[in-house]
């Protein structure tokens, strides 16, 4: 049995006869009397199927590419260890996201490291563990990585991430290429220019090509044909032979069923479109939201509520901003489902569902339709998989949810729950 929003959550999603919802062969709420709640619940197969559209949509375009998963939008073991077996890269942001890669004895020439304000520490690190590219953001990180490399008798490949000075009509939070940005060498400006040269003349640095990033989530196509006809024109220019090329990621989801985000196949033709002409550059996508995203639901039990006459009625349930920040940081749209009340067609009210955190900003949910709301009820949120846990925070000492992996009715732990003796393991007296 299917229901209206099913196309925001996971593949397997389904309702069971007695009205339950049901995540790759598991059942809400037998998985909520197991684990109890807040849970992040993943299914295993959306997961790989994500991954295997975004490889075969873009390797049957062009053949030349690899995908790399952006580890930012949410990562731990056990999803690295998926990300190896499907033959993706990994990008990591941080010596903690390396880590996690070490972890699972990631191949190192598929890890490509990002970030604005790389530490001497993450350098080293990253040459020690022989990753492929380091994706080189500021003058100050090119320093630092020919000196450890010159030290080190090592010459590391990276790449130039540059601005290309385009909007991608997204949440100014999340807007990247643009000039206005912390990251990135501006092309406006001629900085780009005088990184390639500094680059090219940089006896442990070996300058392989170009990366850029728009922002996301992107829902357009056009800022993604545009940024490559930019970054290929900018290289042509400075007479830089480009062996790679990645124009990042930012591909959407569907967070609303208003929402229509373009299919892997029309990203990856839009991406391929700039490259005909071109001296076929390497190509190297990172998605990340579009591959996790859907994957991952959100599980809430419902509590308290407050009804004020003519105005609102709030109901609040046991997670809220701290494992799930977006709404009140990128107001953040979502719709949800009560899990338990699947099938439930009368006594429906407008509520607004509000967290448990001390923030009147704490709000999921703003005006929605439910069935009759009542304290043990299950609130289901889709699209939850990305940034809402790697996001997560310990605000008012409230530990982290645990996630379950489901797959053909068995569910695992990937994260165990936080207890309150954790979120003191590190307090001295």
């Amino acid at each position: 049995m299917s229901f209206p929003n099913a196309s925001l959550f996971p593949y397997t999603a389904e309702v069971s006869p007695q009205g339950s919802l049901i995540l790759g062969g598991c059942n809400i709420v037998d998985l909520v009397a197991e684990f109890g709640t807040p849970l992040y619940v993943f299914d295993e197969v959306t997961l790989r199927g994500r991954c295997r559209e975004f490889v075969g949509g873009f390797q049957e375009r062009y053949p030349d590419s690899t995908v790399i998963y952006a580890c930012k939008a949410f990562i731990n073991v056990a999803l690295a260890q998926i990300f190896k077996e499907e033959g993706l890269g990994l990008d990591v942001v941080s010596g903690g996201e390396l880590a996690v890669a070490q972890k699972v004895d990631f191949p190192p020439e598929r890890i490509y490291f990002h970030g604005n304000n790389k530490s001497h520490e993450e350098l080293e690190m990253a040459l020690d563990y022989g990753i492929g590219r380091v994706v080189v953001d500021n003058f100050h990180e090119m320093d630092i990585l020919n000196e450890i490399g010159s030290r080190r008798g090592v010459v590391q490949d990276v790449l130039l991430r540059v601005s290309p000075g385009i909007d991608p009509h997204t949440h100014v939070y999340t807007t990247t290429g643009v000039l206005d940005s912390k990251f990135g060498f501006p092309i406006e400006t001629g900085q780009a220019k005088e990184a390639v040269e500094i680059a090219m003349e940089a006896k442990n640095i070996n300058l392989v090509g170009l990366h850029f990033h728009l922002g996301s989530p992107i829902f357009e196509l056009e800022p993604y044909t545009r940024g490559m006809e930019v970054v290929l024109d900018f290289a042509s220019k400075v007479g830089l032979p480009l062996q790679e090329i990645s124009p990042g990621g930012g591909f959407a989801i569907a967070y609303t069923r208003d929402q229509q985000p373009p299919a892997v196949e029309e990203y990856a033709d839009a991406i391929a479109s700039a490259l005909h002409g071109a001296d076929s550059p390497h190509l190297v996508v990172e998605p990340g939201r579009a591959i996790i995203g859907r994957a991952g639901v959100a599980i809430y039990s419902v509590g308290a509520s407050k009804d004020i006459p003519g105005v609102r009625k709030y109901v609040s349930v046991d997670g809220g901003m701290g494992d799930n920040i977006r709404p009140a940081l990128y107001q953040a749209e979502y719709e949800a489902v009560i899990a338990n009340k699947m099938t439930d067609e009368e006594n429906w009210e407008m509520v607004s569902v509000a967290g448990k955190f001390c923030e009147s900003g704490d709000v999921l949910l703003r005006d929605v339709l439910f069935p009759r709301l009542e304290p043990g009820d299950i609130l289901a949120v889709p699209a939850a998989g990305a940034y809402a846990p790697s996001m997560a925070s310990n605000y008012n000492l409230v530990p982290r949810p645990a996630i379950v992996m489901v797959k053909d009715g068995e569910a695992r732990i990937i994260r165990r729950r936080e207890t309150y003796e954790d979120l003191m393991r590190n307090d001295l007296s």
